[in-house]
């Protein structure tokens, strides 16, 4: 199997726009925004799609997929009286990520690295939500359907966001969503632990690899693990202490929002995992971290109506950043999603 094979350059259309936005209750920062509008006048333009990043990959990995989608409705037809008939969609970077170089205002005051948690940042994404669609309104007066598009915990922020503002969201496109309530170190046998068993332990692991494993996952990967952005993450394990709870049955008029689940492709992370700088050992991977995450998957399909679900679906040849990996497959499930919700409208 060959690995990280090239993606082919995409052309951005002269509709994806970039802005610089200064939200309403934090005057003196500004977000970094990808934008296209909708044409108001077709069955997308009650549509706002909304692309939300992981910790690591910044709003500049959804542009590919948005430029597809784009393409994808065009060739679909009919176009609106205005043009091609399309939502508006929405990019962005949080404050300290990627082509947003403003820190935070809220993080002033705090010990660095743990000014602003999920919830804050549910918060700034409604205000923006809010002031994008604004102008949008006058020409639409109905409320903007939000459909979600998120990676690793982009996908947690989604689900957050969706309790915050119950009856806003109308479908989600979860791409290999973060294990929300994982410290990422427990999905691990602990060697020190009274009940462990060491003959029990699969083929190829052994004691001294776990021991390894959960060290470099508990300097990485654990909650308390301050990154970049100063997004505190210690609360999100008791926020969504469950992949299948709580449910999200009361959406957008009132009905179970779509949901799709999308996992990486279990071989390609592990190879991945063992190349990259944590040198994972493929056994630990596919042995532990792998189905984990899988069982995780397959609850997020329980968070709506049987008849909304889909997924967990495997996204071949991709690791955690599918959206990076494989922008036309991620094309494809969103404008097949934006193709039912219009249809259930």
């Amino acid at each position: 199997m060959a690995y990280s094979l090239p993606q082919p350059a995409i052309a951005l259309p002269p509709s994806i726009t970039f802005d610089s936005i200064h939200l309403d209750t934090k005057p003196t920062a500004c977000l970094e925004c990808s934008q296209v509008q909708s044409d108001g006048k077709s069955a997308y333009s009650d549509i706002l799609v909304v692309f939300l990043n992981g910790l690591i990959a910044p709003q500049s990995f959804w542009l590919p997929v948005m430029a597809l989608v784009l393409r994808q409705l065009k060739a679909s037809g009919p176009s609106s009286e205005s043009g091609v008939s399309q939502p508006q969609m929405l990019a962005y970077d949080r404050y300290g990520q990627g082509r947003t170089i403003d820190r935070d205002p809220g993080d002033e005051g705090k010990e660095e690295g743990y000014g602003h948690d999920t919830l804050d940042v549910v918060h700034d994404l409604h205000q923006l939500i809010t002031q994008v669609t604004r102008d949008s309104l006058d020409s639409h007066p109905q409320p903007k359907r939000i459909v979600f598009i998120a990676n690793s915990i982009g996908c947690a922020i989604a689900r957050l966001y969706a309790q915050e503002h119950p009856g806003t969201v109308t479908a989600m496109l979860l791409l290999d969503s973060i294990m929300a309530n994982s410290d990422f170190v427990s999905i691990f046998p602990d060697p020190d632990s009274p009940e462990f068993d060491v003959g029990s332990l699969p083929p190829g692991v052994t004691p001294e690899m776990l021991y390894e494993t959960r060290t470099k996952f508990r300097e990485i990967f654990h909650p308390s693990v301050k990154n970049p952005e100063g997004l505190d993450r210690r609360s999100l394990p008791s926020l969504l202490p469950d992949a299948d709870k709580p449910r999200l049955d009361h959406e957008f008029g009132g009905t179970a929002p779509l949901v799709t689940v999308v996992g990486h492709d279990p071989e390609w992370f592990a190879e991945e995992s063992l190349r990259s700088a944590m040198e994972t050992p493929t056994a630990i991977s596919m042995n532990y971290t792998n189905p984990i995450w899988h069982r995780y998957n397959q609850g997020l399909t329980r968070l709506t109506a049987s008849d909304k679900a889909s997924g967990p679906i495997i996204a071949k040849e991709c690791g955690h950043f599918i959206q990076k990996d494989d922008p036309p497959l991620v094309a494809d499930l969103v404008f097949k999603m934006l193709k039912k919700v219009v249809e259930i409208t």
